[in-house]
């Protein structure tokens, strides 16, 4: 079957990626491992026994590399629509993250303990019509911040990704409305013509 001149593009920038070769070479599932690595740098998100929520976490990159810093004392859970492969040291849930029941099934693993840091790299199924997908796109993000306001314990903090365009200011002033620090990131494992951009928010302020 012949491929379609965008999916041999596709390949074409796969195979010339240093993030795609550097993920195979070190056992990463994906090359967006190395954006929360450079996010882990220069934030210091990450620490031996901490719990972590990985909202989007399929194929599991971001998953990998929380999983590797918590250590055996840490937790890490990890939910996708998408099914994923075990990740060792982290718990997955499956299923649509609006729906009731997975809620209440992070919120069962979380029991009495709250989580230190949620991660979201939830993005959605792009239409290629940004009327319509920046929408969708903010509104994963609002379901992430809320997600967090939940869940996490004062000063813990949430790393959300985010597509510049309507609605990013708003989501960033919301942000900066709960926690002490809020900063804007594009790793350079981003690539330079995607709108993402990472909201890296530190210290939740409670009550």
């Amino acid at each position: 079957m012949k491929r379609s001149g965008s999916s041999q593009r596709w390949l074409a920038r796969q195979a010339s990626d240093p993030y795609v070769r550097r993920a195979k070479a070190e056992g990463y599932r994906s090359r967006a491992a190395y954006k929360l690595l450079e996010l882990q740098e220069k934030d210091r998100l990450l620490r031996p026994g901490l719990c972590v929520v990985d909202l989007g976490a399929a194929p599991g990159g971001w998953t990998q590399v929380a999983a590797q810093a918590v250590g055996r004392h840490g937790r890490v859970l990890a939910l996708d629509l998408l099914p994923m492969a075990p990740v060792p040291g982290a718990d997955i849930l499956t299923g649509d993250f609006n729906d009731q029941a997975l809620l209440e099934a992070a919120l069962a693993w979380l029991g009495d303990a709250p989580a230190d840091l949620v991660l979201s790299d939830m993005a959605p199924n792009v239409s290629g019509m940004k009327a319509v997908d920046q929408p969708r796109s903010m509104l994963l993000v609002e379901v992430a911040i809320d997600f967090a306001r939940r869940v996490l314990k004062p000063g813990g903090s949430v790393v959300v990704k985010a597509f510049q365009g309507a609605g990013f200011d708003e989501a960033l002033r919301d942000l900066r409305g709960s926690f002490d620090k809020v900063v804007c990131r594009k790793p350079e494992a981003s690539r330079s013509q995607s709108r993402e951009s990472y909201f890296v928010a530190k210290g939740l302020r409670v009550g």
